[in-house]
């Protein structure tokens, strides 16, 4: 059963990997097995299990801390949606983006509704999430190397551009919002980072790094809600028994750990790139995945 120790850890991992972009589904299967929690990996890959209660107070948490963040641009996101019902134009730049982030919430929305629960438990094996984490990493690379190269020129070029020379944030097409959504059905394998994908999904289109990881929070607020939300019957039914204090603590650890790190980050990115993160998946896959393959 899942210990107060072990929630509280999984909770503050939770709301730092869930937005650096280096997978929290990754490591919440790969710390576990490191540390030799045994009854925690048993029932990550269970059809039915604690588990799925304890994800949905992870999940909740980390929407919350991210809405708190960024309650103004929520507040002044919904009021301009709910406009555009009202009005039936899209006219100033918030209209525009509350409508490019429902777009792109949509392709992970569908997929999660109808593969998450699958995909979990195929995939949720140290050795898979290590191979994943090496796959992300290199995928931060690759969305580095194309921000300096033509496909991203070529967008940028095509754009309204900042003082700085990119891509503004509102000039996103809705074909584009919809490839950063398909872009974000990755993070459903152990390994690859929600916030990873989608910002190299952005800066290929000519986004900063800043706009990048601005849009991946936004539209990470409605998708891990809703995944939260969703599985609420988990936590108030039979897999919640027995656990729910301790899904409570490992959420309050999460939902600070994750206001903390989106803090943290929307700073970072002002001035600084995936490059780390990259070097840190590559190498910890890597070593992970020696680990996990020859040590048993």
């Amino acid at each position: 059963m899942l210990t107060y120790p072990q929630a509280i850890l999984l909770g503050l991992l939770q709301g730092v990997t869930e937005l650096f972009p280096v997978s929290s589904l990754g490591h919440s299967v790969l710390l576990p097995a490191l540390l030799g929690w045994n009854d925690v990996v048993a029932a990550q890959s269970a059809a039915e299990s604690y588990w799925l209660a304890f994800l949905v107070g992870l999940h909740v948490a980390t929407a919350l801390a991210l809405f708190l963040y960024y309650r103004d641009t929520w507040v002044r996101l919904i009021a301009a949606g709910l406009r555009t019902l009202r009005t039936r134009r899209v006219e100033t730049p918030d209209e525009r983006l509350i409508w490019l982030l429902a777009i792109a919430t949509v392709p992970a929305g569908l997929v999660g509704l109808l593969a998450e629960h699958a995909l979990r438990v195929l995939f949720a094996t140290p050795v898979a999430a290590s191979l994943f984490l090496v796959a992300n990493g290199a995928l931060l690379l690759v969305g580095e190397w194309s921000r300096r190269r033509g496909v991203a020129r070529r967008a940028i070029a095509a754009h309204a551009r900042t003082a700085g020379g990119d891509r503004r944030l509102d000039t996103l097409e809705v074909r584009e919002a919809l490839a950063v959504g398909v872009a974000q059905v990755l993070a459903l394998l152990p390994g690859f980072s929600r916030s990873g994908v989608t910002m190299v999904a952005g800066l290929v289109r000519g986004l900063d790094h800043e706009d990048a990881a601005r849009f991946s929070f936004l539209l990470a607020t409605p998708i891990i809600g809703a995944a939260g939300l969703y599985k609420i019957p988990d936590l108030l039914g039979h897999n919640g028994d027995g656990v729910r204090l301790q899904v409570l603590a490992g959420s309050v650890a999460a939902a600070v750990a994750a206001y903390l790190s989106v803090r943290f980050l929307s700073r970072y990115f002002r001035a600084n790139t995936l490059l780390p993160f990259a070097v840190y998946s590559l190498v910890a896959g890597a070593l992970f995945a020696l680990r996990f393959t020859l040590g048993g």
